[in-house]
């Protein structure tokens, strides 16, 4: 097994899109890339540790690689959009890719790259290529959000801009 980790705003939106993917084992929302140890979502979220939300996905890179978690990544974020992600704003939202190998930053910048010369964004792509730090797993009434607070997790989804953005930017291919 593997591990990646990325971050895309809100760790909530980001858990279903990879959890549907079949080699995908495990997708944990937690904290990455900040100062303090063992932050809290309170403190995370009041942008005071530098630690951004983002997932650890554990997958078997014999059925789903590393460049497909790219592709998913890409497909459920704006790269163009430094100050957060839709309606989440402040660093701790930032999209990001944490790299835990040279072959994972490669495979990375590559991506970065390829969406660039894609034309599909107007303005420069500003998602952050870092290594990683320690992912710390976070609160357990984050996890899996959208499964276990359904309603609530629809309401926020829909109001955050998120769907509406990657469905006129991607359309069916997402």
């Amino acid at each position: 097994m593997d591990k990646a980790i990325f971050a895309g705003g809100c760790f909530w939106c980001m858990e279903p899109p990879f959890e549907k993917l079949p080699g995908v084992i495990a997708v944990i929302s937690g904290y990455i890339g900040g100062t303090k140890e063992n932050p809290t979502y309170q403190e995370v979220s009041a942008g005071i540790t530098g630690h951004a939300e983002a997932v650890e996905i554990t997958y078997d890179p014999a059925q789903v690689s590393y460049a497909d978690l790219l592709e998913v990544f890409w497909r459920n974020i704006d790269p163009t959009d430094g100050g957060g992600q839709f309606v989440d704003r402040g660093s701790q939202y930032r999209s990001a890719i944490f790299y835990l190998d040279e072959e994972q930053r490669r495979l990375a910048e590559e991506s970065k790259a390829r969406l660039a010369r894609s034309g599909t964004f107007s303005k420069p792509i500003v998602t952050q290529i870092v290594p990683a730090s320690t992912f710390y797993p976070a609160e357990a009434y984050h996890q899996d959000y959208y499964k276990e607070n359904p309603v609530r997790y629809q309401f926020y989804r829909y109001g955050s801009g998120r769907d509406r953005f990657l469905d006129k930017v991607w359309g069916k291919d997402r």
